[in-house]
Order: C-alpha cells, then structure tokens, then sequence
C-alpha cells in the first residue's frame, strides 16, 4: 500500500471516530432578561510531515457567554473561553471579560481578551484545520529552523487586564481602542482599530487597519514561535484586505513589528501573506501563502520562512466536516486530514 492510500486510511478512521456527533448543537437557555449560550469547536487528525510518520493533530476551543438586558438596547454580559491554544501558553483561558453593550453607541469590555485591532483584522482566506491566522499548527508540528511570526493579524496578547471600546458598525465603519496593562510583561500597551466593510453588491469588501504602542515589554511572550522580547518599546501595524465575488473570495494581509533596543534574540520582523478561496455547495477549497522575516531591523541574521496550504473541505452536515491541507512549510512538505465538530 503507497503512503497516499495509508494516510487516506488513516485519515478516514479520525473521521469516523466523529462522525456520529453530526447533530450537535449549541446549547442555549433564554429566560426573560437572561441568555445563556455555550459555543465551541474540536478539530482532531493526522498530520504528516514528509508524508511520513504520521503524528495526532488536535485544536478545540470552548466558549460560554451570558447576557442580561438591563433596558432597552443595553445589556450586560460575562464572556469566558479555553481553548488549545491558551493550554500551550500555560494559561486556565483564552477570555474572561464582562462587557456593557448599548445598540446606539457601542461595546465596552474589561478583562482578558484579545485588542479591539486583532478583532476587526482581517486574516487570509482558508477552509483547513490547522489554524492559518491564529499561530498555526503548521509550526507546532514543524519546527522552523529559525523564529518566525505566524499570522498577520496585530495581537499584543490577551493574557493581561484590558479594557475595549469598541463603536457600533455604523455605514460599514466601525473603529475601536485598547488599554492593557497591570502585568509584569511590560508598562501599557494602546492598540486602535478600524473596520470598513462594503457587504451589499455584487462584489463584497472588507478592510482593516490596525496599531499597536507596547511601553518596556520585558520578558513579553508575543508569539509562540519567537523569541520572548525586552525592549524600550515595541510598535505594530496591520492591514488587511478580503475581496468577495460570488463564491470567490481573496485576501491579503500583512503585519509589521518594530522593537526599540532590543535585549538577546530579535523576534520584531514583518509577516504578510494572501489567499483565495472558493465554495461550492458543500464544497470549499482554498489556497494560502504567508511569507515571515523575523529580525530585519538590527544587526543579528535574519530569519525568513515561507508557508504554501492548499486546503480542501466538504461540509458533512450542520455541524460536522471533513477537510485535508498540504502544503510547504520550512522546505518540507506535509500532508494533514480530520474532522470538525462545531457546537
């Protein structure tokens, strides 16, 4: 048997470990003023590096919020979250906020959670499982030979008190601004966002902007496949770009990092990336590329590394689908396949 249909064979007993789940639902309970609803997903397969030795593939995230309407058009909530993600930063959750939301003006939020600028980025378009635009499980499983940055969406961390304040879309616009601090990774960092979206029409858009100010991170862990950054300061910028047409859609992003005097391994660079994707019935494909340079702006080498995923998912039923990427990561090709549960 080739190592194709082995996969394959493997591939399809993850599937069927899941299958059964396909009529799963979120749980919700209304009563008067008060909602409840927990929300989440499981991804599990195979991942193959060199299409050999094949390894377990797994991401999952769990989400509950409570809502209570205090008027008309105003509520208060509670939101926490957990996911894989979180656990590999040694972290008991991924959000934990409570938030005031008035359908005239806006949202604010206060606790842990990510910056008003990662939440209105845009990322690149993409049906697979292994996370392109949240650090993906392409690096976990394959160790580049350098640090890199592994999405292009602004983040400044989500494991600090923060406050958000966040406008309501109004004309397609929305915009928002951040504060985080009381931590020991660094003083206080600021992030703004903007949103512009175009959704009527026969083509669709949506752009983003976003910025990011971080005063004397010290020992800060910003990404999970680079280093940790001491430094004077540290300054983001992002954009982002999705493009509907019909069933189509593409995508292009990019991220820019700047640290002022950095202590030991430089972990600032750029990452940018594009992508398209396409569906049809229960069918979706997708083809994305992000290219990182980590370390440009001192003297130290630089590192840079380029990703290619083709992604291939059909939708089972509501709540359940199956998808398979391949790709090129650190000069070395992979081949992954599972199941999605969505609840």
């Amino acid at each position: 048997m080739s190592k194709i249909s082995k996969f394959m064979c493997r591939a399809a007993a993850v599937c069927a470990a899941i299958a059964a789940a396909s009529d799963a639902s979120a749980w919700e309970y209304n009563r008067g003023r008060t909602a409840f609803k927990i929300t989440g997903y499981g991804t599990a397969g195979i991942f193959e590096p060199d299409f050999a030795d094949p390894d377990f593939v797994g991401d999952w995230r769990v989400r509950a919020q409570m809502n209570y309407a205090v008027a008309r058009g105003q509520s208060l909530g509670l939101v926490y979250a957990i996911d894989a993600l979180a656990l590999d930063y040694d972290k008991p959750l991924r959000e934990a906020f409570a938030f005031w939301e008035w359908s005239r003006y806006g949202r604010i939020e206060l606790g842990m959670t990510d910056s008003i600028a990662r939440k209105l980025g845009v990322g690149l378009p993409d049906v697979g499982g292994l996370r392109v635009n949240d650090q993906s499980l392409v690096y976990k499983k394959i160790s580049p030979d350098g640090p890199i940055i592994s999405d292009t969406t602004l983040s400044s961390g989500r494991y600090a008190l923060r406050m958000n304040l966040a406008s309501m879309p109004t004309r397609g616009v929305q915009y928002g601004l951040s504060v985080a601090g009381l931590t020991d990774d660094y003083d206080f960092v600021v992030d703004a966002g903007l949103k512009i979206r175009r959704p009527r029409g026969k083509v669709k858009t949506a752009f983003a902007l976003g910025a990011s100010f971080m005063e004397n991170p010290d020992n800060y862990r910003a990404e999970m496949y680079a280093p940790r950054v001491t430094a004077d300061w540290r300054a983001q910028v992002s954009a982002g770009m999705n493009l509907q047409y019909n069933s189509w859609i593409w995508g292009v992003s990019a991220r820019v990092i700047y640290d002022e005097n950095p202590i030991g391994p430089q972990s600032d660079g750029i990452a940018a990336g594009t992508g398209v994707s396409y569906d049809l019935l229960n069918y979706s494909v997708s083809l994305s590329y992000l290219f990182t340079d980590t370390g440009i702006w001192g003297d130290a080498p630089n590192y840079d590394d380029h990703t290619v995923i083709a992604s291939f998912r059909y939708k089972y039923s509501q709540n359940v689908d199956g998808w398979i990427s391949t790709g090129l990561s650190t000069s070395q090709a992979f081949l992954s396949a599972g199941m999605r549960l969505t609840f």
